[in-house]
C-alpha cells in the first residue's frame, strides 16, 4: 500500500477509535469529579466486591460454557459423519435470531422460580455460543487436512496431531468469538434484570435512574471499563499469531469424516438439548403467548404501539447502524490485518472498550456530548445510530479481522505491481474475498441494533418507538400477552438476518 493511502487509512482508524471512546472519556470526566476518598470509601464497600464477584462468576461460567459449546458443535458437524449436518448447520446458528432479552422473558414466564447465577448463565450460554460456533465452523469446514496428515505421518495421535496442526488455527475465531460473548456479558442488562442477578451493569442503572446518582454510576463504567480491558488483553494472549489464509487453493484436501459409530446417537441428542434450550423453548414460549393475545377477546389484535410503526423504526435504525458500523470498522480492521503493531492493536482495541459499557452509559454520555456541543443533532436519529454503532462495533470488527486474515495479502500485492490502483485493487481483489465476512458482520449488528433496549430508551426521538422498547414497557409489567407481539416481530425481523449471515458462512438454508 503506498504511504499517502496508508496514512489515508490510519487517519480514519484514528478518527474512528476517537469517537468509539468519546463515551469512556464523559464517564471519566464525570468520575473524576468525585474525590479519591469518596470514590475509594464507595468501590470498597462489601456491596461492591458482591457486585464485582457476581460479574466475573458470570463471566467465568458462560464463556467457557460457549467455548466447549461452540467449538464441540462445530467439530461434530463439519468433521464427523453426523447425520443431517445440514440440518443442524442452520438449527445451532438460528439462535441468533431470538434476542437475549427475550429468551429470558421466555423462560421467566414458563419457569417463574428461574433466577440467579443459574438461570443467567443458562439463558445468556444458550444466546451467545452461535458467536464462537460461526467461526470455528467456518475455519473448520475449510481447513486444508494436509498438516493433520502430515503430523499423523510423522507418527504423531490423533489428538496430539490436531493439537498441533488444527487448534492454532482456530485460535483466532474461538478467542474472537469468546471476546464477543464477554464484553456482552460485561453489557448485558435485559438477560441480568428479569434473572435478578445483580451485576455491576444493573447497579449502574440503578445509580442513574434511581439514585440518579451519576457520579456512582460513573465510577462503576470505569471499573467495567477496566474490566473489559483485561478481557482484551487476555483474548489477545490466547489468539496467537498463527497464518490462516491461503495463496493457493489448487492442493486443498479435504478431511476425511470421524466416524462416530456407536457415539452418533448421543452427540445428537447432545445437540437436541442445545437446540431445544437455546431455540425451541424461547420460540415455542413467545408462540403460546402470542397465541394467547390473538385469541383473548379484550386484547387488541395490533398493539399500540403500533406494531407496524416500530418494526418500521426497528428496520430502518438498523440498516443504517449496520452500514456505518462496516465503514467504521474497515480502516481498523485492515491495518491491524496488514500491519500488526502496537499501534495498530490498540486502534482496534480502542473501538472495543466503549461497547463493554452498558447502553445506559452510552446513551446518556452522547446526551450529554449532544446538549453541551451539538444540541442541533441532540434526540435526532443520527445520534441513536451513532449509539448503536460504538456498541456494535466489535461485531463488525471481529469478522472483518477474520475475514482480512484469510485474505492473502499477496494477491494484493500482486494486483499493485500490475499497475492497479489501491481503489481498484479493494474492490476488485480484497472485496470478493471479504464479502462474506462483511456481510456477516453487517447482520450481526443489524440484529443487534433492532433488539437494543438500553441506549434507545435514552437515545431515541420523542414519538419513536422500537420493538424492543415496546417489549421492554410490556413485559417490565409482567404483560406476557401484551409483550408477545413485539418478542414475535423481533425474532422474526432478525430470522432473515441470520439466515443471510449463515449463508455468507457457506451454510445453507
Amino acid at each position: 500500500m503506498p504511504a499517502s493511502s496508508r496514512h489515508l487509512v490510519t487517519a480514519a482508524a484514528v478518527l474512528v477509535a476517537a469517537i468509539t471512546i468519546l463515551p469512556l472519556a464523559v464517564v471519566a470526566t464525570d468520575g473524576a469529579s468525585t474525590s479519591a476518598a469518596a470514590a475509594l470509601d464507595y468501590l470498597l464497600r462489601p456491596h461492591i466486591g458482591e457486585l464485582l464477584g457476581n460479574t466475573l462468576l458470570l463471566v467465568l461460567v458462560t464463556v467457557p460454557a460457549c467455548i466447549v459449546l461452540g467449538v464441540g458443535a462445530a467439530w461434530l458437524i463439519e468433521r464427523t459423519d453426523l447425520p443431517l449436518a445440514g440440518v443442524w448447520r442452520v438449527l445451532l446458528g438460528a439462535p441468533l435470531a431470538v434476542p437475549a432479552f427475550v429468551a429470558s422473558y421466555a423462560w421467566i414466564s414458563l419457569w417463574p422460580g428461574l433466577d440467579g447465577l443459574g438461570g443467567a448463565a443458562l439463558v445468556t450460554t444458550a444466546a451467545y455460543f452461535p458467536f464462537v460456533y460461526l467461526p470455528v465452523a467456518a475455519i473448520l469446514r475449510d481447513l486444508d487436512a494436509a498438516p493433520v496428515e502430515d503430523a499423523r505421518a510423522l507418527g504423531a495421535g490423533p489428538f496430539t496431531a490436531w493439537r498441533r496442526a488444527v487448534l492454532p488455527r482456530l485460535r483466532p475465531a474461538t478467542s474472537g468469538g469468546a471476546l464477543l460473548v464477554a464484553l456482552h456479558l460485561l453489557a448485558e442488562f435485559g438477560v441480568l434484570e428479569m434473572m435478578r442477578y445483580p451485576t455491576f451493569t444493573t447497579a449502574i442503572l440503578v445509580q442513574y435512574e434511581v439514585s440518579f446518582n451519576s457520579h456512582r454510576g460513573s465510577l462503576l463504567a470505569l471499573v467495567l471499563a477496566l474490566l473489559c480491558l483485561t478481557v482484551l488483553t487476555f483474548e489477545h494472549l490466547l489468539r496467537g499469531t498463527a497464518r490462516t489464509s491461503r495463496v493457493g487453493r489448487g492442493v486443498h484436501r479435504s478431511a476425511a469424516p470421524v466416524r462416530l459409530g456407536r457415539w452418533s446417537p448421543v452427540a445428537g441428542a447432545a445437540l437436541a438439548l442445545v437446540v431445544l434450550v437455546a431455540l425451541v423453548v424461547p420460540v415455542a414460549t413467545v408462540g403460546r403467548w402470542l397465541i394467547t393475545h390473538l385469541t383473548t377477546p379484550d386484547t387488541d389484535a395490533f398493539p399500540r404501539p403500533s406494531l407496524l410503526e416500530t418494526t418500521g423504526s426497528s428496520i430502518a435504525l438498523a440498516l443504517a447502524a449496520a452500514a456505518l458500523a462496516i465503514v467504521m470498522a474497515l480502516p481498523g480492521a485492515w491495518l491491524l490485518s496488514r500491519r500488526r503493531t502496537g499501534w495498530t492493536l490498540l486502534l482496534e482495541r480502542a473501538t472495543y472498550v466503549a461497547s463493554s459499557l452498558p447502553g445506559a452509559v452510552v446513551g446518556l454520555a452522547l446526551i450529554t456530548l449532544t446538549i453541551t456541543w451539538l444540541p442541533a443533532i441532540y434526540q435526532s436519529p443520527y445520534i441513536l445510530v451513532l449509539g448503536y454503532t460504538i456498541l456494535f462495533i466489535p461485531r463488525a470488527m471481529v469478522t472483518l479481522r477474520a475475514g482480512l486474515a484469510a485474505a492473502p495479502p499477496e494477491l494484493s500485492e500482486a494486483a499493485r505491481s500490475l499497475g492497479t490502483g489501491p481503489v481498484t485493487t479493494f474492490r476488485r481483489v480484497v472485496l470478493p474475498l471479504i464479502l462474506p465476512s462483511l456481510l456477516t458482520g453487517a447482520a450481526l449488528v443489524a440484529i443487534a441494533a433492532a433488539t437494543e433496549l438500553t441506549a434507545t430508551l435514552l437515545l431515541a426521538p420523542t414519538g419513536t418507538s422500537t420493538l424492543a422498547t415496546a417489549f421492554w414497557a410490556a413485559s417490565d409489567e409482567f404483560d406476557y400477552v401484551a409483550a408477545a407481539p413485539y418478542a414475535a416481530m423481533m425474532i422474526v425481523l432478525s430470522a432473515p438476518l441470520t439466515a443471510l449471515m449463515l449463508r455468507q458462512n457457506g451454510i445453507e438454508q
